[in-house]
């Protein structure tokens, strides 16, 4: 009977390293597609909108895109509603 639970712990843990494996494997991916997505994006002025906020001072550069996030969430929002239709 012991054994059993051994083997039971045993099989748990290797669950859980499969899934700790699996979730770092699709997050790699993941930021992956996002930088190439962010790649393609600049070529089509993403990142250089109107609105978006660049401090630029001595070695010192501070950029928030404040424009680019709001086009990208009506984007966003707009496919997942279509879809989700």
């Amino acid at each position: 009977m012991r054994e059993i639970a051994i083997v039971n712990v045993i099989d748990q843990e290797r669950d859980e390293r499969l899934t700790m494996a699996k979730f770092l494997i699709i997050a790699g991916l993941v930021m992956v597609g996002l930088g190439i997505l962010w790649t393609v994006g600049e070529r089509f002025g993403l990142g250089r909108l109107p609105g978006d906020i660049v401090v630029e001072r001595g070695n010192f550069k501070f950029y928030f895109p404040l424009a680019t996030s709001l086009v990208l969430s009506v984007v966003i929002s707009l496919l997942l509603w279509l879809f989700s239709r």
